[in-house]
């Protein structure tokens, strides 16, 4: 009967654990901080305007595509013997005492004002532009692929932060309750020593045990504190106040084989499925350097209206022109580089795939081993508590030294953080399984609490 209102009075100690001075509010769910960081982390930022970026890119590869109109107003005046025959020719004041050889060669200054509408358009370039914008659609395609990625990393961060916090509370709710029980054995014992029951040193062994539990509620506070700073870090809000959390009850989450993670994760992984994405679209680029030997057709055309003092006129003139480079040095670098770069995204992706591999072995191995440590965990805890009671009991009848005592008020406190350790643990390793297999959404991370 008094393990059972012992067990009670810890879960309702427990279960009411929250920081000093926090004024009652709602709790801050996971759920809730989860979409904060999505909302506010840097790197959630940093990875939409990569997508952006790549979005433009795909836009720029496409104008390739689209004919080019430029639009000049000039305005001119020289001495120059050919400027000044071409502007007239152009003005379409040429006369015949133009001929002149003094007028040829020593003309009067003149000047123009020009009007000038030309475009371009590459109607062929041996398909280079088409194979350019596939491969800038794919790393536009890869960007997005990569901020899933960042996504599932930050709601991974935050699930440990989260937790980090829950933990940190537990153990400074269990450092007050042994700082309490400590001082309470302090006042038995001093009545004790006073009764002539105990000697002196058991006095003295209770004092030293008083200032051991002061240094660890002093030392659970401040892992409570660098908690929340990594709370903090992990939702992007640096102002965030310290404040009541939703708590994580113990969970048997469901397990599944090695074989079957690995296959998820070979099919779901964001950052894998970015990185293959990339790799076909440097294969494209590759391609294109490649077609960048062959012909190109474009066509031009140009419409000029020229204006001088007392009068003007205007010409036009359009073409299509083929061309072939015949010492394509630029091109063969280019080439070379391509070549180059799609050699390295081949090893990078035959990297990042074993990597993954160990990535979700790591993880298949931390969750079957936090399943364990917490079926452990229960189970110690029992005994350590009814252990102490005994003791206890041994202790007050003098069958019990108090070095005995203390070891076992020791053995129950590391049973009380092992456990709630386990239970968090549990819970982390988890979601480390469903982010080393690419399953780590807002909405699956909620089945942790």
């Amino acid at each position: 009967m008094r393990l059972f209102l012992r067990n009670a009075v810890w879960l309702a100690l427990l279960a009411a654990v929250g920081s000093g001075g926090v004024v009652a509010q709602e709790p801050l769910t996971l759920r809730q901080a989860i979409q904060q960081a999505l909302k506010q982390n840097p790197d959630a930022d940093l990875a939409r305007a990569g997508t952006q970026e790549a979005k433009a890119g795909a836009a720029l590869a496409r104008t390739q595509l689209l004919p080019q109109v430029n639009f000049t107003e000039d305005m001119s005046r020289g001495n120059d013997p050919v400027y000044v025959f071409g502007t007239k020719l152009r003005q379409q004041r040429f006369t015949l005492s133009d001929f002149a050889l003094n007028e040829l060669n020593r003309p009067s200054p003149a000047g123009n004002f020009a009007t000038r509408f030309s475009g371009s358009w590459l109607a062929f370039d041996s398909l280079r532009t088409q194979k350019m914008i596939r491969s800038a659609d794919l790393m536009q395609t890869s960007a997005a692929t990569s901020a899933k990625a960042v996504d599932q990393k930050i709601v991974f961060d935050v699930v440990q932060a989260y937790q980090g916090v829950l933990y940190a509370e537990r153990q400074v709710a269990v450092a007050q309750h042994e700082l309490e029980t400590a001082q309470a054995l302090l006042s038995s014992v001093d009545d004790r020593v006073k009764a002539g029951l105990v000697v002196e040193s058991d006095r003295m062994s209770a004092q030293v045990n008083e200032a051991a539990m002061k240094q660890g509620l002093i030392a659970a506070q401040g892992d409570l504190d660098l908690a929340w700073a990594q709370l903090r870090l992990a939702m992007g809000a640096p102002n965030l106040t310290q404040s009541k959390l939703q708590a994580i009850e113990p969970k048997d989450f469901p397990q599944n084989s090695l074989d079957q993670e690995l296959q998820i994760a070979v099919k779901t992984r964001p950052d894998l499925a970015a990185l293959g994405q990339a790799q076909s679209a440097q294969a494209l680029a590759a391609s294109a350097a490649k077609l960048s030997y062959g012909p190109h057709v474009s066509a031009y055309g140009n419409w000029e209206d020229d204006r001088g003092v007392d009068s003007g006129g205007h010409n036009w003139v359009a073409g299509v022109q083929i061309g072939i480079d015949i010492l394509p040095f630029s091109k063969r670098a280019q080439l070379a580089r391509e070549v180059a770069a799609k050699t390295r995204v081949d090893a990078q992706l035959n990297s990042y795939q074993q990597l993954v591999r160990l990535q979700v072995s790591q993880a298949h191995i931390q969750s079957q081993t936090a399943k364990q440590s917490l079926d452990t965990a229960k189970a110690s805890i029992d005994q350590a508590t009814e252990s102490l009671r005994i003791l206890k009991n041994r202790y007050n009848a003098g069958l019990a030294t108090i070095t005995d005592l203390l070891r076992a008020e020791d053995a129950e406190r590391q049973a009380q953080a092992n456990y709630w350790h386990a239970v968090y643990g549990n819970a982390v390793a988890y979601a480390g399984i469903l982010f080393a297999t690419g399953t780590l959404t807002p909405d699956a991370a909620e089945e942790l609490q």
